[in-house]
Formats: C-alpha cells, sequence, structure tokens
C-alpha cells in the first residue's frame, strides 16, 4: 500500500514540474514545437526501449488484437493535445497560473460525465466543483481588486487543455487495461508523437538545436513528462484504489506553484496559496466521501 501511495504521489509531482521546465526552454528561445516535439520523441524512444527490453527477456504481449492497440494509439493523441495547448498555455501566462487552468479538469470531467450518462450530478460533486472555482478565482487573484492582466488567449489554451486531459481520463480507464502498463503507455504516447510530429515537423533532428541545449529539456520534459507518470500511475493506481489516487495525484498543483515561485520567481500571493489549498481540500473532501461511500456499501454487501 505505502508502494502505491508513493509512486502515485512521485508521478504527480514529476507533472507539477513540468511547466516549469518548458518556462525555462522558452527563456532559451526554443518554441513550442520545439518543447512538445521533443518531449514526445524522447519519451517514445525510453518507453519503447523499455517494451523491446521486455520482449527480448521473454515476456509477451498475449490475448490483445492489432485492433486493440490501433485503439490505443488513436486515444493517444489526446495526450498529445494536452501537451500542445498546455505549453502554449504556459507560453502565455504564468507558470502558477497555467497549472490552475489545468485543474480544471476536475469539475469538467464531472461534466462530460453527467452529459454522456445522463445523470445529473450529486450534491457532493456540485459542492466540490464550487469550491474548484471559488479556490481558482482565489488563487488566480480575481478577488484582489484589480483584475491580473492574463492573457485571454493563453487562459483559453489552458482550459482546452484541461479538456483534452479530462477526454483522455474518461478513455483511458476503458481500453488496453489487460496490457502491461510499459506496453500501454508507449502505444498511447505513439498517438501522441504522431500527432505532435505531424503539426510540428520534427526540425530539430537535423537543426542542430539539440546539440545547442534543446537536448537537456527534450531528455526533462520526455522523462517526467510522458514516462515517469503514465508508468508510476499504472502501478501505484490499482494498489491505491482510484479515490486515494486522485487525492494524491493533486499534488502537482502545489508543486508546480512551488517550482514557479522558487525556480522561476514569479510573483505569487498569500491568498493564491489559499487558492490553491481550497482545491486540494476540495478535491480530497470529495473522494473521500466518494472512498466512504464505497466502503460503506460493501459492508452493506457483505452483511
Amino acid at each position: 500500500m505505502f508502494r502505491g501511495i508513493l509512486l502515485v504521489f512521485l508521478g504527480a509531482c514529476s507533472f507539477g514540474i513540468l511547466s516549469t521546465f518548458v518556462k525555462l526552454a522558452y527563456q532559451e528561445g526554443y518554441t513550442l514545437g520545439d518543447v512538445t516535439g521533443t518531449q514526445v520523441f524522447f519519451g517514445f524512444v525510453i518507453l519503447w526501449s523499455i517494451v523491446l527490453l521486455r520482449h527480448l527477456m521473454g515476456h509477451r504481449t498475449l490475448g490483445v488484437t492489432a485492433t486493440d492497440k490501433l485503439k490505443l494509439v488513436a486515444m493517444g493523441t489526446s495526450t498529445g493535445l494536452v501537451s500542445i495547448f498546455y505549453y502554449k498555455c504556459v507560453q502565455a501566462v504564468p507558470a502558477s497560473i497555467a497549472i490552475l487552468l489545468l485543474m480544471q479538469f476536475t469539475w469538467i470531467s464531472l461534466l462530460l460525465e453527467s452529459v454522456i450518462k445522463r445523470k445529473m450530478p450529486e450534491l457532493s460533486q456540485v459542492v466540490m466543483v464550487l469550491l474548484v472555482l471559488l479556490g481558482t478565482a482565489l488563487a488566480g487573484r480575481l478577488f484582489s481588486g484589480t483584475i491580473p492582466d492574463f492573457d485571454l488567449a493563453g487562459v483559453g489554451f489552458g482550459l482546452l487543455a484541461a479538456f483534452c486531459y479530462s477526454v483522455f481520463l474518461m478513455i483511458n480507464g476503458s481500453a488496453g487495461n489487460n496490457l502491461h502498463p510499459t506496453t500501454k503507455s508507449a502505444l498511447l504516447l505513439t498517438g501522441a508523437t504522431i500527432l505532435v510530429l505531424s503539426i510540428f515537423p520534427p526540425m530539430f533532428l537535423v537543426n542542430g538545436s539539440l546539440g545547442d541545449g534543446l537536448f537537456k529539456w527534450g531528455l526533462l520534459l520526455g522523462v517526467f513528462g510522458t514516462v515517469i507518470p503514465p508508468l508510476f500511475f499504472a502501478y501505484g493506481i490499482p494498489k491505491t484504489g482510484l479515490a486515494l489516487s486522485a487525492i494524491l495525484s493533486s499534488a502537482e498543483l502545489p508543486v508546480a506553484v512551488a517550482m514557479s515561485y522558487f525556480v522561476l520567481q514569479e510573483e505569487v500571493w498569500p491568498v493564491q496559496w489559499l487558492g490553491v489549498a481550497l482545491i486540494l481540500a476540495a478535491i480530497a473532501a470529495s473522494n473521500l466521501n466518494r472512498l466512504y461511500q464505497r466502503q460503506k456499501s460493501r459492508k452493506l454487501t457483505t452483511a
């Protein structure tokens, strides 16, 4: 259990530091195509190398058709869209605000689920959404007396990233669950790689930018963005359960805000920390209540 908790927590922290790496890469003059392209490229190489190594060691993928694999590749395009929209958002707004916009997937996921299943959300879920929105308003300094001068296009890209992330979460749990986590992650990343490199041709492979400094950012983003999180989540979530994992995965929010403050020297007001705390409390309360109701239901069933 402890190992699962640690893996999910570390996977979330890994996601949380990405916006800082991207900001630093932008400061060195690299483009959106450079950071997204090198991230998926290095992640693709690392994950498929691990899959190949497992294959050489005698581990085989059984009972999975080519159609199932193609479905996972298609689903992986949603993660490519998350990277493109999120990193475009990071380009236009402070990193501490970009992560807040991405965290809106919490209520967007609930809304999508309600529409698809044609089922009204529970009262506790509605309260969670309201608290997340209030926390976002506080963290975004909307009640500070003066409206922050944020790039509206950047805000839009952040919300698009949150929407694509919500779609990915919904479809990710419905396919490929019988595959080894490494193979599933590699197939999903293949879809993301095809999408990203189709939009941004990999000129970094021939123009010398890798040798000029892009290599380190691509490797960091590949490892911390496309290798560690999916593998750690795949191993950790089955041990901790979805409710506890949702609480642990919210660690990416304070990590991203802290990194933007300490590394990027962005201004983070006390009211913003209050907003972050409110969002985390809303996520924790909602999932703890879900966990309690599930355990209560199990006791009634076994009684």
